[in-house]
């Protein structure tokens, strides 16, 4: 029954390892072991701008619904912007943000080239768009982002030595309103402020809204994970009310989408892994949030802001902020309550958003990620040093009743029942825990899982170096030693631990963790590091514990 116990909670940790290596798998583009890949649809209708918007969320009777982001055909021209952080693409029909590209990102398939967030091409769509609607139906339309804009002569890159740089688009009169639209690229910052200036050009006062909307083919690559983290793309809205809500693309679509429609707080945005991008307007004011299908494959999420009365000839000018970078948790919980959430660690978010803080804390400290990936697994040794320690001397007990066990197996091997019966006689008489061996692998597998999905989540790690050869924990080994040094100690370890009384189960000690090293080839190395410096401090702990117990060998 011991050994039968044994071989379920290994065979647990078998399935644990398997399903992270599947989820790695999918995370990095291959098929699941366990399902048919997903296949990728193709952007349709992204490309061309006379399709009309396919389906409009339910809006109250004579409220001016938000333009669909595929609109009419108008004059246009790409107007291209460099900063530090980005290289931006602004349309002038409506001054929309469709391009911006990540120049100290990487892309995942091909490092020759920068992550582009946002896009307008056959392949893929995503852009920020924004623009004013009257408050009813009916009512003249005002400038939005279908509407011709104008450059205002100006700088387009940001110069050195340069702390900020305005570029500004203006609407002509349309509805008795003019628009002046100004982003405002900060050095240092993935947080572009937009200002928006209603100026009234007509006889009579106006009662605009101001939209903040983010669109976005509905493309999925498949990186859920089976422990780790579900990496969730599509539309995000958040209320200090009703707080961080995900909509999926399927359910907009099949308008089953759940989530707030109006607070006096909150944001949207659009979420992919390591990215985001977020309209952001903090200020207390009652809001509407709205998401829709636009054409085939193609989605919006909006906030809409009522704004004051405007007088005949005056102006008012909005502040709002537009965050299109890396999801550095840090920066964007001060930039708005909640954006931090779009790092999405999955469920085992308790346990992996402490771990991530206290990896920061030690980064602030060493300056590396790799030693703090080191660190942390000192400390956690350090917190679970006695729990470990009543464990090895559990295993140190079975090591030395074994030999006890062989010669009580084979002179009972006939009598199951009574051989049963004397093994735990035995146990009781030494104060021998059969399954205190397996303690450390229950200990050490939440932590595991957690690190493996702060790994996977957190954009802080994505091109991180450790030394020599380890360029990036975020990614596997590029020469496999770090997995095949992990599979020296966990063979080690296997040597140091009692021998199971089973032939069939002794095999199988030495089998898995040839096993386990073939799926650590293609773990992140941050993940094989943290494993194979465990290795290390429980082998010292064991050896040590075994030679109090005058075991070693």
């Amino acid at each position: 029954m011991t050994d039968t116990r044994r071989a379920l909670l290994w065979g647990v940790f078998s399935v644990s390892l398997v399903m992270l290596w599947d989820g790695w798998n999918k995370h990095n583009g291959h098929p699941s072991m366990f399902s048919p890949p997903v296949a990728a649809s193709a952007v349709a209708g992204a490309s061309a701008p006379g399709v009309p918007s396919a389906a409009v969320a339910a809006q109250p009777a004579g409220v001016a619904p938000v333009p669909g982001s595929v609109a009419a055909a108008a004059p246009s021209q790409k107007i291209e912007i460099t900063t530090d952080l980005v290289r931006a693409t602004i349309d002038t029909r409506g001054a929309s943000l469709v391009g911006l590209s990540l120049p100290r990102y990487h892309d995942e398939h091909d490092a020759s080239k920068p992550v582009v967030l946002f896009d307008q091409s056959a392949e893929r769509v995503y852009q920020a768009d924004s623009g004013l609607i009257p408050k009813l139906a009916g009512q003249a339309a005002l400038p939005n982002h279908t509407t011709p804009m104008t450059l205002v002569p100006g700088p387009l890159t940001l110069a050195d030595g340069q702390g900020e740089l305005a570029v500004s688009f203006e609407s002509p009169d349309q509805g008795g309103v003019k628009l002046r639209k100004t982003y405002v690229f900060k050095r240092g910052d993935y947080a572009i402020r937009v200002r928006h200036e209603v100026v009234n050009t007509s006889a009579a006062p106006v009662a605009p809204q101001l939209y903040l909307q983010l669109s976005r083919d509905g493309t999925v690559k498949s990186t859920s994970m089976f422990m780790g983290p579900s990496s969730f793309t599509g539309p995000a809205v958040y209320t200090d009310a009703a707080k961080f809500q995900k909509l999926d693309f399927a359910k907009i679509e099949s308008g089953k989408a759940e989530y707030e429609k109006a607070a006096d707080s909150g944001w949207v945005a659009m979420v992919q892994h390591h990215f985001v991008g977020a309209w952001v307007f903090n200020d207390k004011l009652a809001r509407s949030f709205q998401a829709k299908k636009e054409a085939t494959n193609l989605y919006s999420v909006a906030m809409t802001l009522p704004l004051d009365t405007v007088a005949p000839g005056t102006s008012k000018t909005v502040e709002t902020t537009l965050y299109a970078g890396p999801q550095e948790e840090k920066k964007l919980e001060a930039l708005a309550p909640g954006l931090e959430l779009v790092k999405d660690y999955g469920w085992v978010t308790m346990l992996a958003k402490p771990l991530f803080w206290l990896l920061d804390k030690l980064h602030g400290l060493l300056g590396n990620w790799g030693w703090s990936i080191v660190a942390l697994v000192v400390l956690l040794k350090i917190a679970f040093y006695w729990l470990n320690a009543s464990a090895y001397r559990s295993m140190g007990k079975m090591k030395a009743v074994n030999p006890r066990i062989q010669e009580l197996r084979e002179r009972l091997k006939d009598d199951p029942q009574k051989m049963q019966q004397e093994m735990m006689r035995i146990y009781r008489e030494e104060k021998v825990n059969p399954l205190g061996g397996c303690l450390p692998i229950f200990i050490q597998m939440p932590f595991f899982i957690a690190l493996y999905s702060v790994l996977l989540a957190s954009v802080e790690m994505r091109g991180a170096p450790w030394i020599g050869w380890i360029h990036d924990l975020s990614v596997q080994d590029p020469y496999y030693i770090l997995p095949a040094l992990m599979t020296a100690t966990t063979l080690f370890q296997t040597w140091l631990n009692p021998t199971p009384p089973d032939p069939t189960q002794a095999k199988m000690m030495w089998i898995m963790p040839l096993m386990f090293s073939v799926m650590f080839l293609f773990f992140p190395a941050g993940l094989v590091l943290y494993w194979f410096v465990n290795n290390l401090l429980s082998i010292a702990q064991q050896w040590l514990i075994n030679r109090q117990l005058g075991l070693n060998r």
